[in-house]
């Protein structure tokens, strides 16, 4: 829950930036100077582009929370019975360990969201942030299908 609400907080702040440059860009293109217009377009050109991740990635959590939620009430979602951190992460070389085996479920059922996601799970516990957000959007699109 506390995830949720700093993720909306987060999104509240980044929105109220990008109305304050959206006013900044139209004071830029109303100037009439071609420095000025061009600065304008390009401050029009990036709130758009932070609108677009700020959904992408709420959208990419929102799914993932679903996803998280239908495992586990079907009781697949992995328990994580490794060494961890003062700071709670898992110490890299035992998720390191347990790693092989979601990859050899996923080459085993490579149409199965289910082992995508763990995988993608194994992914971040080994550290491995890119990769884990990779598999775990290759889960969400197996799902939909």
């Amino acid at each position: 829950m506390r995830g949720r609400v700093a993720a909306g907080l987060m999104a509240l702040l980044l929105v109220f930036y990008l109305v304050l440059v959206g006013w900044r860009a139209v004071l830029f293109l109303q100037s009439g100077d071609g420095v000025g217009i061009v600065i304008g377009v390009a401050l029009l050109v990036l709130p758009l582009i932070g609108v677009w991740a700020l959904v992408a990635e709420l959208r990419f959590g929102r799914n993932s929370e679903r996803l998280v939620r239908r495992l586990e009430a079907e009781g697949e979602l992995p328990v994580e019975e490794l060494a961890i951190r003062p700071s709670g992460r898992p110490l890299r070389d035992d998720a390191d360990a347990e790693f092989p085996v979601y990859r050899a479920a996923v080459d085993a059922a490579p149409e199965d969201w289910r082992a995508w996601f763990r995988l993608g799970l194994a992914y971040n516990s080994s550290g491995d942030r890119r990769r884990a957000r990779g598999a775990i959007r290759t889960a969400i699109a197996l799902e939909r299908s």
